[in-house]
Order: structure tokens, then sequence, then C-alpha cells
């Protein structure tokens, strides 16, 4: 067994910036690969047509949007239907930061919807991410512990 040093930060807190600093990396190489849905209702389009492709899943909402019903609904459809595809997935509470990761839309400049975002598998090459392996086994082990949708905090 390993014996953790008196100075470090106790392992869930680890886990947890670990899994942070490899959600930033792979929103950012996903997107530079053009493997980047943002938007609920595109995701669900993209969930429905193609659930074989979708790799990982984010949920984002701020607390301003815990009162939205409609969004809340989506989400709950989003989870069902990630458990049901194996598809892993996680919950960001802070929009803005992933604004700042992700940006706006490149086609329109416009602020895109960020409260859901798919990362899909370019078909073309067997892309194997290591942000996106170190987040699978962070979805696992917190499945172990039967928190179904971890809770991410991204770096500042």
């Amino acid at each position: 067994r390993l014996r953790r040093r008196a100075d470090s930060a106790p392992l869930p807190a680890r886990r947890m910036q670990g899994a942070g600093k490899a959600l930033h990396e792979l929103l950012v190489s996903a997107q530079r690969r053009g493997c980047l849905t943002a938007g609920v209702y595109e995701s669900a389009k993209l969930m429905n047509v193609d659930p074989d492709n979708v790799a990982f899943c984010v949920l984002a909402a701020d607390e301003e949007d815990e009162g939205d019903i409609a969004l809340q609904i989506h989400f709950t459809l989003i989870q069902a239907f990630c458990c049901e595809n194996d598809i892993d997935i996680v919950r960001v509470n802070d929009v803005a930061k992933l604004a700042a990761i992700v940006g706006p839309s490149e086609e329109s400049g416009e602020p895109r919807d960020l409260h859901c975002i798919l990362i899909t598998n370019p078909n073309e090459d067997g892309w194997k991410d290591p942000a996106l392996e170190k987040l699978n086994s962070f979805c696992e082990e917190s499945r172990n512990v039967n928190d179904w949708v971890p809770t991410i905090t991204l770096p500042e």
C-alpha cells in the first residue's frame, strides 16, 4: 500500500484537481480536432443520430440555472441516455470557466450554449486521448462509490 505524505492534499481533492485538469485538456484538444459539440439541442440531436460516436458528456450549470426546470429536465434525459449508452458524464458548475476554454462559436462568433458539451470520437483515427482516459477512470471510480454524475471543478 502507498502511504500518503503528510503534506499532500487529501486523495479526493487531488483526484478532483487531476480530473479538472484532464477535462480542460480534453476540451482544448477536442475543439482543436473538431470533435466537440456544444448545446443541449445539438447534443440531443447528435445522441439520437449517432450515440456510438459520443465519447464523453459534460453538463454545466451555474447557480441561477438550478431553477430552470426545462434545463433540469434536459439534464435528466441526457443523463439517462448516457447511462443507457455507457457514455461517461460529469457536471461542471461554472459555465463562465467553460466559456473561457471553449470560446464562442467559430462560425458566428456568438456565445454558445455550453450547458451540454459532447466529445465525439473522430472515426478516421482511433484517437485515444490520455485526458479522456484519465476522465474515464475518474468516472469509473466515482460510480464505484455511487456518484453517477460526479461534479468536476475546472482549474483557475
